[in-house]
């Protein structure tokens, strides 16, 4: 960390163990992202209609290209009486960021590309068959088995489609069309 660990103990006293289990948690952190500063903030909650003290733990995390915060109220987590407990959930909250962080940041969140799609720029209805001229003009021949919701017979030359390509023993082929209708296709 470029700027030390801060913590800050709320309505209680500050307490060597705490401290020590907030360090540890903390420096367990730097293997998921460079991290500039942390602060942390142990409060203890005194809720009046239940027994037992509450604790809640907030993490502000300074990256060199964003901030990551974790503070939640953990409403009536028994679980959170501990208040080791309390600070493992929120590291575990921030490390689940971190990543999510990481991830977004080398570009390793999954894309969806757009299915191939063209237009059907012949069709033989006596024999059964069409092509399509792809997006990236290549010719794809299609049989009216592989149409979906047996929407053969209402293809017309323009329209457009989407497709899934094999290759078949003359070329590539579609082995599903599906007409497109009236929705624009990005891609």
């Amino acid at each position: 960390m470029k700027i030390p660990l801060q913590i800050t103990f709320r309505d209680m006293d500050a307490s060597d163990a705490i401290e020590t289990a907030i360090r540890e948690k903390a420096a367990k952190l730097e293997q998921f992202s460079e991290i500039m500063s942390c602060r942390v903030v142990v409060q203890m909650i005194n809720k009046h209609q239940q027994k037992g003290t509450m604790y809640k733990v907030s993490i502000d995390i300074t990256l060199p290209s964003a901030e990551i915060v974790v503070s939640r109220d953990h409403g009536v987590d028994h679980s959170h009486e501990d208040v080791y407990v309390a600070i493992r959930d929120s590291f575990d909250a921030a490390r689940r960021q971190l990543q999510d962080h990481q991830r977004i940041s080398h570009q390793k969140v999954k894309q969806h590309e757009a299915p191939p799609h063209g237009k059907v720029t012949e069709i033989f209805p006596q024999a059964g068959y069409g092509t399509i001229t792809s997006s990236d003009g290549r010719e794809i021949y299609f049989h009216q088995n592989s149409v979906l919701s047996d929407a053969f017979s209402q293809l017309e030359v323009g329209d457009e489609v989407r497709f899934a390509e094999e290759q078949g023993d003359d070329g590539p082929q579609a082995s599903t069309v599906q007409p497109v209708g009236k929705h624009h296709i990005v891609g």
